[in-house]
């Protein structure tokens, strides 16, 4: 059976970091940088690593140099190439005309609004949502895993992690069915950070997901959750039973950088797998452990 490809993918970029004040006073967090790389470079690779094709970014006030990165910088391009600079740099940071789209998060109502922003541009077909915050490294990537999924059993998907039981109550966790592969659950429920005793399973949902477009009208009638918000997890919910839904457990490394030690974890973590300074970085580490 065949499904219909994923090509589109929504980043929820609106948020104000508030976590990370003063230094996203004027600068977005998706572009403070992991070593020499902002954040939403990450995931915007990740994404085009698993062929998808149309970036839309859900942004708000404040948050146009977030497409910025992804334009041409004429005058840097320009001097660069004058002093003979290697411009291969910047390949990443490029995208042909109409592959980028932004709409506007106009009021802060939470993850499920901001994806109910994008429903006219994702119009009839399955997508993707990245959230930036979650830096997932693995090879393949999270999103190339998660389509690989898809292809076989189309449907919803989400991407879990395993961690201990005991810390389960900070996260959302996922109800597990029927055991489909290694890394394939069918899922049965979603419950929002759940008492350790109450906890169906200890798969989290990792900030990574694949699905379809029904979920827009579900959002479109959905009232507000927790903390006042309207929350994608409740949407998700309604749609157990109606569809297939499927959670895939990520082979690789998770990196919760909306938090200040998750941030410093996954530079000093990127830095050090670096051929290009890996060796001096730990040098530094042992260095600054020793003294």
């Amino acid at each position: 059976m065949t499904h219909k490809p994923i090509r589109k993918a929504v980043f929820p970029v609106a948020g104000l970091g508030t976590r990370f004040l003063p230094a996203t006073k004027a600068i977005p967090k998706e572009l403070l940088p992991i070593v020499d790389r902002p954040l939403i470079q990450y995931a915007v690779d990740e994404a085009r690593e698993a062929g998808i094709e149309q970036i839309i970014f859900v942004t708000g006030r404040g948050k146009t140099a977030i497409v910025e990165h992804f334009d041409i910088a004429f005058e840097l391009e320009a001097t660069m190439t004058e002093r003979g600079k290697d411009l291969s740099i910047l390949d990443a940071t490029r995208a042909t005309p109409g592959d980028i789209i932004t709409v506007r998060q106009q009021v802060p109502l939470g993850l499920g609004h901001a994806i109910w922003c994008a429903r006219a541009i994702v119009g009839d077909d399955p997508f993707a949502i990245l959230l930036p915050d979650e830096l997932m490294v693995g090879k393949p990537g999270c999103i190339a895993q998660m389509v690989e999924a898809y292809n076989e059993v189309g449907g919803n998907l989400i991407s879990v992690l395993e961690v201990p039981h005991d810390e389960v109550s900070s996260y959302g966790v996922i109800a597990p069915g029927a055991q489909v592969s290694d890394r394939l659950t069918e899922v049965t429920g979603l419950v929002e950070k759940p008492p350790v005793a109450e906890a169906p399973s200890n798969k989290i949902i990792s900030g990574r997901y694949i699905l379809q477009p029904e979920v827009m009208r579900v959002l479109e009638h959905q009232g507000r959750g927790a903390g006042g918000e309207i929350q994608l997890t409740d949407a998700m919910a309604q749609m157990i039973g109606d569809q297939s839904f499927h959670a895939v457990t990520f082979q690789g490394q998770r990196y919760d950088c909306g938090s200040k030690t998750g941030f410093v974890e996954a530079t000093l973590a990127l830095a050090l797998e670096r051929e290009d300074m890996g060796t001096e970085v730990r040098a530094i580490a042992e260095r600054l452990l020793a003294g």
